[in-house]
């Protein structure tokens, strides 16, 4: 006999108890992998920039919960966490970082280039801010297909004084495109705070000339970003147009590997860590409501701090690209109608 399905209740509530388990497991795996993905960094392994994600988890976690089957996902280049919660095997991500055969991109692309048609993951790139019009372009292909698919395009709070996300808000308003445009808004874009660089440090309001609609969102709280993505997906799903989250988050690390953050005081980001982590934040509401223990939880860290152990092992012992792969996917002849 099937066991009855258990719903949340309390500051959980809207979602079951497994749908809670699984948010925890991966903001857990985003978590583990990242830090190692900083070792490996840390070990020359891994070249060029990297930007990791330690901090942030919740809001892509409480993001893919709210999509469907074919709904796509874009983002800029802090964005491995993006590509674990689309459901990219993390032995394929950890390869691609280290420039390894095995990687998505075959160890060509990198942190910033890595994309899997299979899961409907769009990049990863590495140009501030030009991921949003082709986010808006993915949207405008739905429409034009006749499709009720909806895509999320995520970018951060320093792409939002870029020109072309203006341009790519006012079509997207004009054609009423079912996009989801996700700013994670961590505080300092490149180390630069938002009250230094913007006048409007509201950025949820960004879409008002648009006409777009907008709100602000805990993006430290998984279940608070789930409540609000759910109803952005539905506003862009049934073709009423774009939709703007502001995420309110934090990054714990500096804006890449190289940046050693001195533009903010270390007792602001402890402050933070103590206070608002999103893990453990989730970690403590689900103790108290009893959905899991704390030796349960010990155990999936265990369980996933294996398997990031194993995507790590995978890309040290994958070949390097053969020299050949420089000629590779850099032209595609065209043939003749």
């Amino acid at each position: 006999m099937p066991k009855a399905t258990k719903i949340a209740k309390g500051p959980l509530k809207g979602a079951t108890h497994e749908d809670i388990k699984e948010y925890y497991r991966m903001m857990l795996l985003i978590r583990r992998f990242e830090e190692r993905a900083g070792q490996l960094y840390g070990m020359g392994h891994i070249a060029g920039f990297c930007h990791l994600y330690i901090g942030q988890e919740a809001v892509v976690t409480g993001m893919q919960a709210c999509i469907g089957e074919g709904d796509q996902v874009i983002t800029g280049y802090r964005d491995h966490g993006h590509m674990l919660a689309c459901g990219m095997d993390p032995k394929g991500v950890m390869a691609e970082l280290t420039g390894r055969e095995g990687g998505y991109s075959r160890g060509k692309g990198g942190s910033m280039h890595m994309f899997s048609k299979e899961k409907n993951f769009y990049g990863g790139h590495g140009i501030v801010g030009a991921q949003v019009p082709i986010g808006t372009g993915l949207a405008m292909s739905n429409k034009y297909k006749g499709t009720d698919r909806v895509c999320l395009t995520y970018f951060g709070d320093g792409a939002t004084n870029q020109g072309q996300v203006y341009e790519a808000f006012n079509m997207a308003s004009l054609w009423d495109l079912p996009v989801v445009y996700i700013i994670e808004n961590n505080m300092y874009a490149m180390g630069t705070s938002v009250e230094r660089a913007s006048a409007e440090t509201e950025l949820y309001k960004r879409g008002i000339s648009f006409e777009i609609e907008g709100e602000e969102v805990d993006g430290m709280d998984v279940m608070a970003v789930k409540k609000a993505g759910e109803k952005a997906v539905k506003y862009a799903r049934s073709g009423k147009g774009p939709y703007i989250l502001e995420m309110k988050t934090y990054r714990y690390r500096g804006h890449s590997m190289s940046d050693p953050a001195k533009y903010r005081k270390r007792e602001e980001v402890d402050d933070i860590r103590s206070h608002r982590d999103p893990i453990e934040g989730l970690k403590g509401q689900m103790i108290e409501a009893e959905i899991a223990t704390e030796d349960e939880l010990k155990a999936l860290d265990k369980e996933i701090k294996a398997i990031v152990k194993d995507a790590a092992d995978f890309a040290l012992e994958s070949p390097e690209p053969d020299p050949a792969e420089l000629w590779t996917d850099v032209l595609r002849e065209a043939e003749a109608v």
